[in-house]
């Protein structure tokens, strides 16, 4: 069984990916209804063999590809050829998977400027302005 590398120290067996060979879409040529070039790949997050930490991080991804069940769907169909195009499948995995992965920098708290502190007192002066001219005179 062979093993797909996500990052340098963490690796999946390549039947926890599920490929199925479907129609491009778009324009197409004389073979337009007859190749099924184009690759959805899904990947099941919970059911991986992946650590529990990483899958906590993967499902907590903002991602449209990935579904309310933690599966992971990508579709790649910029090559003609459909290994191309299942490799192109992969490498988008493995740099979802790095982003997830990647430590987070903290942030690191300062205090505004003073010009920046005199633009958004001006702003508010104006916008209170604008708001007072608004309203209906008193009588």
């Amino acid at each position: 069984m062979d093993r797909i590398l996500l990052t340098p120290y963490l690796s999946i067996a390549e039947d926890e990916l599920d490929f199925q060979a479907i129609r491009s879409q778009g324009a197409g040529g004389q073979n337009v209804n007859k190749v099924s070039s184009a690759v959805q790949m899904r990947f099941d997050i919970r059911a991986s063999s992946l650590p529990e930490e990483c899958k906590q991080r993967l499902l907590c991804v903002r991602d449209d590809r990935l579904s309310k069940d933690g599966v992971f769907i990508i579709k790649a169909q910029a090559y003609r050829s459909q290994l191309q195009n299942k490799q192109a499948a992969v490498e988008r995995l493995r740099d979802v998977v790095g982003q997830a992965l990647a430590p987070q920098r903290p942030r690191i708290a300062t205090k505004p400027s003073y010009s920046s502190r005199q633009k958004r007192m001006e702003h508010k002066r104006q916008r209170s302005d604008v708001k007072s001219m608004r309203r209906t005179p008193l009588v």
